[in-house]
């Protein structure tokens, strides 16, 4: 039986299969598909001032020259500089130095001299405005006090949220109190918080408070095991971050 083409059925036009687009390249873990953003989470980010922000070591090796003409301490700067991060008492606990007390007024009133040798380091005032742009809460982890550190940080002219010192409550660094505390400045978990630091106390309070740490390869100090992610420049932090979620908890935080 023959069909005419009248007769023949109708088929609708061939459509091609629509191509899978490629997944698009992981350049680290903070851009894998597990921490992109899930919804609109607020983000904060918690800096360390000393080897952070600003590059402060002439003031401190000034400041421990002092000391050492006042008080005739033979202890070398790199003593001083090796416990970093640490509250001023506890650090003269550890290195042995009697009338702790005396000779923190002589380092302070040196510090407060010596002000002026601070720097910011390149780019730092605006990688920090650009996370402001990008509405992440900014906040200062810092071990060194109040009366010193704010004319510090006005050099940057950021909008800090919270700047947490030994002043404030709790037990200073490396116990997680001021990232925590700053946190609830902030309004923030810790899932969602991530501190950069340069030194080993600073790494091991954000993991006791359970917050991701970022490790800043232009300070003074190098990162512990299990090695952290060390971003080598204020610009390379800000690209890091940029698509960043919700910061995982630390498997090793503790409130202790």
């Amino acid at each position: 039986m023959t069909v005419s083409p009248a007769e023949a059925p109708k088929r609708g036009p061939m459509t091609a299969p629509t191509p899978t687009a490629p997944p698009a390249p992981v350049t680290s873990r903070y851009a894998t598909g597990e921490r992109q953003r899930a919804d609109d989470t607020p983000r904060a980010l918690l800096l360390d001032l000393d080897g952070v922000l600003l590059d402060t070591r002439p003031v401190m090796e000034k400041a421990w020259h002092e000391v050492q003409v006042a008080h005739g301490l033979d202890m070398p700067f790199a003593s001083y500089e090796r416990h970093l991060g640490r509250e001023f008492s506890d650090i003269m606990r550890r290195l042995g130095v009697r009338d702790a007390e005396l000779v923190f007024e002589t380092y302070e009133s040196a510090s407060r001299g010596a002000s002026h040798l601070a720097q910011q380091f390149v780019g730092m005032a605006e990688v920090l405005h650009a996370f402001a742009a990008a509405d992440w809460r900014l906040g200062v982890v810092t071990s060194k006090p109040l009366d010193r550190a704010a004319p510090l940080l006005a050099q940057l002219g950021c909008p800090f949220a919270t700047i947490r010192t030994p002043d404030s409550a709790g037990r200073a660094k490396p116990a997680p109190d001021p990232i925590l505390l700053a946190l609830i400045d902030l309004g923030i978990d810790p899932s969602a918080a991530t501190y950069v630091g340069d030194m080993s106390v600073d790494q091991e309070a954000a993991a006791r408070a359970g917050v991701a740490y970022i490790h800043a390869g232009w300070g003074y100090g190098q990162p512990t095991s299990p090695l952290p992610e060390t971003v080598a420049s204020p610009q390379e932090l800000l690209q890091l971050l940029q698509s960043a979620g919700p910061s995982e908890p630390s498997a090793a935080g503790s409130l202790v």
